[in-house]
């Protein structure tokens, strides 16, 4: 198996072929993807070599380098974190080939259909249903707070197809055309005027079986899969100099604003920026971890640690900004792809509130640490081999 040297000798010899100065951006990467350099722990013939994901970070500093390039992984963020690990983990070869390559270049973009109105902390109770009929399934149901789904060509599809079993047996996992008759996309507005969330409504839509993930009622063992990579890609998923995301902008305004700084608010700078120096360090232990196989109950703690650290360093900026720290006038509903951090602490502080309860509420992730990683009885539960169509809802 080559390494750290073997893949930069490889990375050149593709860089001699493929002058990035003079390679068009869509050219380039879809070279880059068929010459197994787009992400290196793929298999081979589907975007990677087979090899350890922490030879990825060699891959891309000599790409850097040589200024290819440079792939945005917020443009498609579901469709990265999400959709391709659970894609590698299930899909058929076919499915591979369909789909990894333009979800990586963000040709395609993806969007995650679990969360319904009736069903989300509880999302294995969700009751959108999926109906055999000869080589396709007829889905009808709704689905709710998904994000890019305005712009999204798949979605990633959890529904019920046997009323009859419990209701983390009845399910089935399948991908989803979202340009296809009877998907209908509305905005969600949010508390800061943007609109990254959507509702979708989905009638009769006909889902080719060659679209499902998994064996027929393996929906849930599928999505766990999909929802372990989501919380450590919200979490860790990005290696982060000191100092960057949340607490940069804390410590930048810190920094500019030596008239309102106070010794209260000094003291608790320090300790979240200590908070944060933590988390980013356990961050990239996390990611080390990440390279033996696949996330763990790990990605939990990273989730719910961001979404409690977002909060207060937004809530410090706030205090810090004073009587400014009041003001949001720019209340522009936009249809976002992904939240733009740079609009100010107003709008880091109301949009950091969604950022515990998007990927799992902080209450499950404390359940999930408790039980997988504690050790913890778990919480009694009624529901335990009932048919879901018994429960009450």
């Amino acid at each position: 198996m080559p390494d750290d040297q073997e893949l930069r000798t490889r990375i050149r010899a593709f860089l001699d072929d493929h002058d990035p100065a003079t390679t068009p951006r869509a050219e380039f990467l879809s070279a880059r993807f068929d010459a197994g350099l787009a992400v290196v722990h793929y298999p081979a013939g589907h975007g990677g070599l087979g090899l350890r994901r922490s030879l990825q970070a060699a891959a891309e500093a000599e790409f850097s380098r040589a200024g290819a390039p440079v792939l945005d992984p917020h443009r498609n963020v579901i469709g990265l974190g999400m959709a391709a690990p659970t894609i590698l983990a299930f899909g058929t070869q076919e499915q591979k080939t369909r789909w990894l390559k333009p979800l990586w270049t963000a040709e395609e973009i993806w969007c995650q259909l679990f969360s319904e109105p009736g069903a989300g902390s509880d999302l294995a109770g969700l009751a959108t249903r999926a109906v055999r009929d000869g080589e396709d399934w007829v889905v009808t149901g709704q689905k709710v707070w998904t994000s890019i789904a305005h712009q999204a060509r798949w979605g990633l599809l959890l529904a019920r197809t046997d009323p009859d079993l419990p209701k983390h047996a009845g399910l089935c996992y399948f991908v989803v055309d979202m340009h296809a008759p009877g998907v209908q996309v509305r905005p969600l507005r949010q508390l800061t005027g943007e609109a990254e969330f959507n509702e979708v409504f989905l009638t009769d839509v006909r889902v080719p079986d060659a679209n499902r993930l998994g064996a027929a009622g393996e929906g849930w063992r599928v999505a766990q899969t999909t929802l372990m990579n989501e919380r450590v890609w919200i979490g860790s998923a990005r290696a982060v100099p000191r100092e960057e995301g949340a607490i940069g902008y804390a410590a930048a305004a810190w920094r500019q604003h030596p008239e309102r700084r106070t010794h209260e608010l000094h003291q608790r700078l320090l300790r979240l920026w200590a908070d944060a120096e933590v988390a980013r360090l356990a961050a990239d232990r996390l990611r080390q971890l990440l390279a033996a196989g696949e996330p763990g109950p790990e990605g939990s703690a990273a989730k719910l640690t961001f979404a409690r650290l977002n909060q207060e360093i937004s809530g410090w900026e706030i205090d810090f900004a004073g009587s400014d720290g009041l003001r949001y006038d720019d209340w522009t509903m936009r249809r976002a792809g992904s939240s733009d951090y740079t609009r100010g602490p107003g709008f880091r502080y109301l949009r950091s509130r969604g950022n515990s309860i998007e990927g799992g509420t902080s209450e499950i992730m404390r359940n999930i640490i408790a039980e997988r990683v504690l050790g913890l009885p778990p919480e009694p539960r009624a529901d335990t081999g009932v048919a879901w169509k018994d429960l009450p809802r």
